[in-house]
């Protein structure tokens, strides 16, 4: 996995917990896209980074959740990856506005070409 991506996914992660603490690691798995595994072990590189800490609580009387708050560092992080996301974000919009520019410009030439060979 690029670092790129790795920073996505942890950004990703950050921004959910940030507003939902106590979804389970299924739910959030479902919400990234990506299986429970690594999501899980996502999860463990938060907490070994100091990013996120973990507190259990009883959801129910036979199941034990965690709720995930995101420490200092991690909203420190969060708002980083944030910055570097919304970068990464416009570069790729910049670069799609002109393709879609340049398709239309093509789409416009092959449609007069198209209507000259009509019109003869």
């Amino acid at each position: 996995m690029s670092q790129e991506t790795h920073n996505e996914t942890h950004y990703k992660v950050l921004r959910i917990l940030a507003t939902n603490s106590t979804i389970s690691q299924r739910a959030l798995a479902d919400q990234l896209g990506v299986s429970l595994g690594k999501t899980n072990y996502c999860l463990k590189a938060l907490l070994q980074k100091g990013l996120i800490k973990a507190s259990n609580f009883k959801n129910n009387k036979d199941k034990m959740a965690y709720a995930y708050l995101l420490t200092p560092s991690g909203i420190e992080q969060k708002s980083k990856l944030t910055i570097e996301f919304l970068q990464r974000k416009r570069l790729e919009y910049e670069a799609l506005k002109q393709e879609i520019e340049q398709l239309a410009k093509e789409a416009n030439s092959e449609l007069s070409a198209q209507a000259k060979v009509h019109s003869q």
